[in-house]
């Protein structure tokens, strides 16, 4: 019964946006429909996360076709708990859009809806070339909701955006041809260790390559940093819940089942890890908006999940899932703080803002919360997620990853110490004579309560880590041992 779940998180979504579409435009039915919706993720998670935890995985063959065409759904502890926290982003995106009036767009809600959509099936399906499906039904609405409204700007950080990744996805097109042609199948079940061989690893190689692209890994970052912020501010805190976390998601399934989490690569996938760790976060130093130091920071922080990967022990792979499932919401929720920044002062540049933590003490509160989860401050998330990262790495003996992990981390905190210090204490700009300065309005409350919302379960799962700790070292279990995923979706 609990199987039949698993196509709802597409389902739903896809007939609640044609719904929209085909309904007269009401501002409240489309925000009660995409609410709905948009919980359909979370309450399937909650659904199937209890039945994972023990290292079951649950699976849905959907078409009724034979073995081999027929697309094939599975559920682990690791796709349950990404299902779980992207279902937040997305209601808290909702809110927020409310707040902003980025929803007053006629086609908001359906391409919010048909997005989710795209981002559920990518985390649920067990076929490669499905993977491929989902993730442009993804990208098609996205690159609709990044030009909704706006001027030059932001059209020109859109067609960065889009080319990023119209190339990332004919790449991946390109590796998943290539695979299908070496192995005959694109089943993941069947494709396991499928990179052990000389056709098979050009081929996986070729995915991860797309797949870096996608989730901004150094030196594949660039245009996250250009596009993200200039995109709609609702859509911007969208896109750093979901698109690039998919991406992160992907490499780590990828690698698991494909490469088996070979030794052979480690050498390049710990040089990668730990580049993006450095290189991002000095970006982030230079940076002159909220949005743009959030933007290379969130590229920093891909590389600690990379760290875990790499090592691809026990514990590394659980302190890279707890770190991820964590930073989803963390991120989510500091750009709804900037989005907050830019309502209530008009502009997101550091040289404009001011005074903010007397004038919006709550939307401070939301900030400092992030800002010290991110930097890996305790008793937060960050804290307990860093932490596993950095023991991970010392029991192997990598000292190096180790030490840039925690200098990163140093840094990370000075960048949001940075714009705390400008745009929350320091003085307003109008006090400074400055003919630029922009009047203050407030902040309105749907605005700042999502991004607050997202920032307290720092402290749930930072004072009580050891639930979503358990959960997952489960979730690691099931990649290094991949026998019941495999038994479950091979067809």
């Amino acid at each position: 019964m609990i199987e039949a779940l698993l196509i709802a998180p597409v389902v739903v979504p896809l007939l609640g946006a044609g719904l929209l579409v085909a309904v007269p435009p009401r501002r409240w039915l489309h925000r009660v429909v995409a609410l709905a919706a948009g919980a359909t993720g979370g309450v399937t998670a909650a659904a199937l996360l209890p039945s994972t935890l023990d290292g079951q995985v649950s699976t849905l063959a959907v078409g009724g076709w034979p073995p081999g065409f027929a697309i094939v759904f599975a559920a682990d502890t690791f796709s349950a708990l990404m299902l779980g926290v992207t279902s937040l982003v997305v209601i808290a995106a909702l809110a927020i859009a409310a707040g902003t009036g980025d929803d007053t767009a006629r086609f908001y809600a359906p391409l919010v809806l048909v997005l989710s959509a795209g981002v559920w099936g990518a985390l649920l399906t067990a076929d490669i070339f499905n993977f491929f499906v989902f993730v442009e039904v993804m990208l098609a609405p996205s690159y609709a909701l990044f030009t909704l409204t706006g001027g030059r700007d932001r059209v020109s950080a859109s067609a960065v955006y889009v080319t990023a990744n119209l190339l990332a996805s004919t790449i991946l097109l390109a590796g998943i041809a290539l695979l299908y042609g070496v192995t005959g199948t694109v089943n993941l079940g069947d494709l396991a260790g499928a990179a052990a061989t000389g056709g098979g690893a050009l081929a996986a190689g070729v995915i991860l390559l797309a797949l870096a692209v996608k989730a901004a890994v150094v030196p594949l970052h660039g245009w996250l940093p250009r596009s993200y912020p200039h995109a709609p501010p609702a859509v911007a805190v969208l896109f750093s819940g979901l698109l690039t976390k998919v991406g992160i998601y992907a490499i780590i399934r990828v690698y698991s089942v494909l490469f088996d989490g070979t030794p052979r690569l480690r050498w390049i996938l710990m040089a990668v890890a730990l580049l993006t760790l450095v290189l991002g976060v000095l970006g982030a130093i230079g940076e002159r908006t909220v949005r743009g130091a959030l933007s290379f920071d969130m590229v920093s922080q891909v590389g600690y999940i990379l760290v875990g990967l790499a090592l691809f022990t026990s514990s590394g792979l659980a302190a890279a899932i707890f770190f991820l499932i964590q930073y989803v919401l963390v991120k989510a929720s500091l750009f709804g703080s900037a989005v907050a920044i830019e309502v209530a002062a008009g502009t997101g540049r550091l040289d404009r803002l001011g005074g903010l933590a007397r004038r919006e003490p709550l939307l401070a509160a939301a900030f400092m919360l992030g800002a010290l989860s991110l930097a890996g401050v305790p008793p937060l998330s960050g804290f307990v997620a860093k932490l596993g990262v950095v023991t991970a790495a010392l029991a192997e003996g990598d000292y190096l990853a180790g030490a840039v992990a925690v200098v990163t981390s140093l840094a990370t905190l000075l960048v949001m110490l940075r714009i705390w210090s400008i745009a929350f204490w320091g003085e307003p700009p109008w006090h400074r004579a400055d003919p630029g300065a922009l009047r203050p309005t407030r902040a309105r409350g749907p605005v700042v309560v999502p991004a607050l919302a997202l920032a307290l379960p720092s402290i749930v799962f930072g004072v009580g880590a050891q639930p979503l700790l358990s959960a997952a070292d489960s979730a690691a279990a099931g990649l290094l041992d991949l026998s019941t995923y495999i038994a479950a979706v091979a067809r």
